[in-house]
């Protein structure tokens, strides 16, 4: 379980956790963050990003059982979360959300507190989540964007609008 400094004792769940925060952030700075559609090209990336979630799950749970009695429990600090801020594209928002609590959901799992690996319960609600994500790009995503918003798109000005050249 992380404590209020972020710190687990599971060196694998660290890892899942520096996974994701690298895909949110890409996510959130991503040229599909300012627009009301998610570009084929961002689309793209994020399914990516969910099939490397995978692969490292995968990776993690086929590996053997750790007896690490000389080395365990070592707190391992994680890194701070990216600022979740509400961007102009909502599915970005939904799917950095998602992506959030997977990681939450990991870090503050009976599973933090192992050496390594994931508990089945733990890897099930993992997959689930990672799944989840997957089934929104799929089936909402690529069949929903771009939507027509002309009343509402752009929520606000971009800054530095209304500057001239120089």
């Amino acid at each position: 379980m992380a404590d209020s400094n972020g710190i687990v004792n599971n060196h694998d769940i660290a890892g899942i956790h520096a996974r994701i925060n690298r895909f949110i952030e890409e996510l959130i700075k991503s040229v599909s963050s300012g627009t009301s559609q998610v570009s084929s090209f961002d689309q793209t990336r994020l399914a990516s990003y969910l099939d490397a979630m995978d692969t490292y799950h995968e990776w993690v749970t086929s590996q053997p059982h750790l007896d690490l009695p000389e080395t365990h429990p070592r707190p391992i600090v994680l890194g701070a979360n990216p600022v979740n801020v509400d961007v102009e594209n909502e599915s970005v928002n939904d799917a950095v959300r998602i992506l959030s609590i997977a990681r939450d959901e990991l870090v503050n799992s009976q599973s933090a507190r192992d050496a390594a690996g994931l508990n089945r319960f733990d890897s099930a609600r993992f997959a689930a989540v990672i799944q989840k994500v997957r089934a929104f790009l799929n089936t909402y995503i690529t069949t929903t964007d771009p939507l027509d918003l002309p009343e509402s798109s752009p929520a606000a000005a971009q800054s530095g609008a209304g500057r001239t050249g120089i």
